[in-house]
């Protein structure tokens, strides 16, 4: 299988991705979420507006999200790895769209937008990726490297 087909079938596959953010005073953050995406890669999830992750991506757009499959034996695990811009969703449209894939990857009733707003805790979250890489095996000296190889899921 190509990387490119590899990639795709992680991202179909694992329906957790995790989070790196950063606080506005440079304090690391990781966090695992539900997601789901659409036909262009774009991640979604809901998490409440207080979570650290949350609150980082308010002050900090840049995020880093790894998508691994661990169901597999030791030493054959593969990872899809994400530099992307991630935002709070406000828009009620744009909240339709978002837990429409949410939701649709449960195979459950979408909730309403305005669940997503006002006064209400939990916010929908849109990552929007500008690069990807796979992992792949190498050797230096000798020694076994996992090495990460940029993929372009973007073309046709």
């Amino acid at each position: 299988m190509d990387n490119v087909a590899k990639a795709k079938e992680i991202i179909s596959k694992i329906i957790y991705i995790t989070i790196a953010s950063v606080s506005k005073d440079g304090r690391p953050w990781n966090t695992p979420v539900y997601s789901a995406f659409d036909e262009n890669y774009n991640f979604f999830w809901a998490s409440w507006r207080e979570n650290e992750h949350s609150k980082n991506i308010r002050s900090n757009p840049d995020v880093f999200l790894v998508i691994y499959d661990s169901t597999v034996p030791e030493g054959t695990g593969g990872g899809v790895y994400v530099k992307a811009k991630a935002y709070e969703i406000n828009d009620s449209k744009e909240i339709e769209y978002a837990v429409k894939y949410l939701y649709g990857r449960k195979n459950k009733t979408p909730r309403k937008a305005e669940e997503f707003l006002g006064n209400y805790p939990r916010r929908v979250y849109k990552a929007t990726p500008e690069k990807f890489w796979i992992n792949t095996e190498g050797e230096v000296n000798g020694n076994y490297v996992d090495k990460r190889v940029e993929v372009n899921l973007f073309k046709k």
